[in-house]
């Protein structure tokens, strides 16, 4: 059982895949608080805000490794997600600080229902990329002997 880059990069993304799970999780709790009205939106955004550069540095920064580690099938499957962040990033709202999430239009019905598919999407892309991540670790560490 040898340990190789490869390894290390998947167990690096299964790490980081489990934040990434925590950070969708903490996304649709804080959404489904504005849509029953338990928070100001000024103050939810503001918590918010400061995770969605974390977020897509994450799954950047690992789907980078997959590329220079020769793990093709795990780059392929990361980049689409990695070209969205990227994409919904170049696209965000004017605002002053970082972040997506405007708090005067993050109250509307059709913003909000958007932000809370997408957070939902996203738990379970990363819900299944640490299973595939877990497996693969395993595969890489047993077949590299």
């Amino acid at each position: 059982m040898a340990f190789t880059f490869a390894a290390f990069c998947y167990i690096l993304a299964l790490v980081l895949s489990a934040v990434l799970i925590f950070f969708a999780i903490f996304h649709i709790i804080a959404f489904d608080e504005l849509k029953t009205d338990y928070k100001n939106p000024v103050d939810q955004c503001a918590s918010l805000n400061p995770l969605v550069l974390p977020e897509y540095a994450l799954h950047i920064f690992f789907t980078l490794l997959f590329l220079l580690a020769f793990q093709f099938g795990s780059l392929l499957w990361n980049l689409p997600l990695a070209v969205y962040h990227i994409r919904r990033y170049m696209q965000r709202p004017v605002m002053s600080c970082p972040g997506l999430y405007d708090p005067t239009t993050i109250m509307n019905a059709a913003e909000l229902n958007r932000a809370q598919k997408e957070g939902w999407v996203k738990l379970g892309f990363y819900l299944i990329s640490f299973f595939y991540y877990l497996y693969s670790m395993i595969y890489v560490l047993v077949s590299s002997s």
